[in-house]
C-alpha cells in the first residue's frame, strides 16, 4: 500500500493511550518480534527446494501481513483461513513438513499475534509479559533470561546466528519484494486453473444457499437474507441450515423478523439501519434467545435519530453519519456512545466556546461516532472518525487542524465515487464477472486506478477473467470457493 495511503487513512493523535482505554494494541515493532520465532519456521527462503511450500507460504505470509495492518489501523478484516508448511524444530529431522491451518477472526494484533503463535506450538512469553495497559512511550519489550520459560529459551538458541537476517524486518522486505516482482498475467495463468477448480466445486453449495435464501425469506416475510462473515459459502450454506431449524421448531417466535434483513455475520444484535444480526459462531439456541428479547434494541433503535440530531446541534449542525465502509454497529451500543460525546461537547462549549477560526456552520462536514476504543482520524473519505470517549479538547484540535484537509477530501470522494461506480459496471460487463467487490480499505481513487488498468489491458486478460469472481484487495491469493484476490496496485 502507498504511502499516500496511510498517510491519508490514519491521522494519529499524539496521546492516543487517552482515547484507547484499557485496550493496549500492539506496535509494529512489538508484532514483529512476537512473530520472530513464528517467521523462523515458515519464512520462504527456508523452502528453495521445495518449490509448493515456499509458494504457499509466501502467498499465506503476504495475506497475514494485510490482516495484521489492517487490524494496527483499527480497521474491520474479514476472517481468512491461512495454510502453512512449517521447517521442523529439529535441525537434523530430513522428513516431510508440518502443515498448520490459521483460521483468524480476532479483532485485535494481540490475540491474532496469540492465535499465530498457539497455532504453530511456538512460545507466546513474550506477548503474555507485555503489559495490558497503555503505556506512555512505545518502546522495544524482550524478556529478561529469569521470565523466559524454557520453551522460549531453547527455541531462541536455536536462531541466535540468525538474528541479523531475520529481524523485525523480514516479512516488510518479503512482501514489498514479492509485490515488486510479481507480475498479473503470470501470476493469473499459474494459479487459473485452481481458482475454476474451486470454483466448479462450490457452484452445486451455491446454488443450494440461493435457494435456502429465497425459502426462508419467503416463509418468514423476510425482505433478505446476508452473509457478511468473511467465511466461505459451506459455513453459510451451514447457518443458512441452522436458521431453517430453528424456524421449523419456533415459528412462532419469528414473527419479529417479519419485512426486516437478517445478516449473518460476526455479532449478534440489531444493526444502525435496524437488520437484525446473527452471529455465525453462535448456535441457534443462541440466535432464539436473543430473538426473545429484539425488542430492547429496537427500543434503542428508535432513540438514534435525536440523539444523533443532539451531537449534530451541539457541534455546529456538523452532518452526524456512518462510516462508508463501517462494520456493524449496535444500535443499543450507539445511543451510549452519542450520549457521552454530547455531555463531553456541551461541557466543554459551556466552558470555553469553539474557536474563532471555525466557520458558523459545519454541516457539509461529516462525524462518524465510533466506540471508546476506536481512533480519532480523518478518513480517506473525508469523514471525522471519532471515538465516544474522546476528550472534547482533543476533538476540538482535531477539527480545527485537519477541517482544510476534510473539505479537499470530500470533495475528491464526491467525484470519485461516481466515476468508480461506472467502471465497477464497465469492468463487471467487458470482463463478464460474476462478481467484482473490494476490501473496506480500497478506498474509491485506488479502486479507480485499478479498474481503469484492467480495462486498458483488456485483450491481455479477458480470456483469464472471464466468468470469474474477483476481489480487489492488497495481495494475491486463491480463496476457497474460487475467489481470485488480486492486489488494487498489479502491474501487467
Amino acid at each position: 500500500m502507498s504511502a499516500c495511503l496511510l498517510k491519508l487513512s490514519a491521522c494519529p493523535v499524539k496521546n492516543s493511550a487517552v482515547i484507547a482505554g484499557s485496550i493496549r494494541l500492539l506496535s509494529s515493532v512489538e508484532v514483529s518480534t512476537a512473530l520472530r520465532p513464528f517467521y523462523f519456521s515458515v519464512h520462504p527462503d527456508l523452502f528453495g527446494k521445495h518449490p509448493n511450500e515456499r509458494s504457499i507460504n509466501e502467498n499465506s505470509l503476504m495475506q497475514l501481513s494485510s490482516y495484521l495492518e489492517t487490524l494496527q489501523r483499527s480497521r474491520s478484516v474479514r476472517p481468512v483461513s491461512l495454510k502453512f508448511y512449517l521447517r521442523p524444530r529439529e535441525t537434523s529431522f530430513k522428513g516431510s513438513f508440518q502443515l498448520v491451518t490459521l483460521n483468524l477472526n480476532e479483532r485485535d494484533t494481540r490475540n491474532a499475534v496469540l492465535r499465530v503463535l498457539k497455532s504453530c506450538n511456538l512460545p507466546t512469553t513474550y506477548v503474555d509479559n507485555i503489559s495490558p495497559a497503555p503505556t506512555s512511550k512505545t518502546q522495544d519489550y524482550y524478556p529478561t533470561p529469569d521470565q523466559k520459560s524454557t520453551a522460549w529459551q531453547k527455541y531462541e538458541s536455536m536462531f541466535k546466528d540468525n538474528d541479523d537476517a531475520y529481524g523485525a524486518h523480514i516479512i516488510r522486505g518479503m512482501v514489498k519484494k514479492a509485490k515488486e516482482d510479481e507480475s498479473l498475467l503470470s501470476w493469473l495463468k499459474n494459479n487459473i486453473d485452481n481458482a475454476a477448480e474451486k470454483q466448479a466445486a462450490c457452484l452445486p453449495i451455491q446454488e443450494e444457499v440461493k435457494r435456502l435464501q429465497v425459502e426462508l425469506a419467503q416463509n418468514l416475510g423476510l425482505q433478505e437474507i446476508i452473509w457478511d462473515c468473511g467465511w466461505n459459502v459451506t459455513h453459510f450454506r451451514g447457518c443458512l441450515q441452522s436458521f431453517q431449524a430453528l424456524a421449523r421448531d419456533h415459528s412462532e417466535l419469528l414473527h419479529v423478523l417479519k419485512g426486516r434483513t437478517v445478516v449473518f455475520g460476526s455479532d449478534t444484535g440489531v444493526s444502525l439501519n435496524g437488520n437484525v444480526l446473527l452471529s455465525s459462531g453462535e448456535v441457534r439456541h443462541n440466535w432464539l434467545d436473543f430473538l426473545k428479547h429484539v425488542w430492547q434494541q429496537d427500543a434503542a433503535l428508535l432513540a438514534i435519530p435525536a440523539m444523533q440530531k443532539a451531537v449534530s446541534r451541539v457541534l455546529r449542525d456538523i452532518k452526524v453519519v456512518h462510516r462508508k465502509f463501517q462494520p456493524n454497529i449496535m444500535a443499543k451500543s450507539y445511543t451510549s456512545q452519542l450520549r457521552r460525546l454530547v455531555t463531553s461537547l456541551s461541557d466543554y462549549q459551556g466552558r470555553q466556546g469553539y474557536p474563532k477560526s471555525w466557520p458558523q456552520s459545519l454541516e457539509k462536514f461529516e462525524l462518524v461516532v465510533e466506540p471508546e476504543a476506536g481512533p480519532l482520524m480523518l478518513s480517506p473519505t473525508g469523514q471525522f472518525i471519532v471515538p465516544s470517549s474522546c476528550p472534547a479538547s482533543l476533538l476540538v484540535s482535531f477539527l480545527s487542524e485537519h477541517i482544510p484537509e476534510a473539505e479537499r477530501l470530500l470533495s475528491s470522494y464526491q467525484m470519485n465515487k461516481h466515476v468508480e461506480r461506472d467502471l465497477h459496471a464497465r469492468c463487471i460487463a467487458e470482463f463478464g464477472l460474476l462478481s467484482l467487490r473490494k476490501e473496506d480499505n480500497v478506498t474509491p481513487d485506488l479502486m479507480i486506478a485499478c479498474c481503469s488498468k484492467l480495462l486498458e489491458r483488456k485483450a491481455d486478460l479477458l480470456e483469464v477473467l472471464k466468468g470469474r469472481c474477483l476481489w480487489i484487495t492488497n495481495y494475491y491469493s486463491i480463496m476457497s470457493d474460487g475467489h481470485i484476490c488480486i492486489p488494487w496496485n498489479w502491474k501487467i
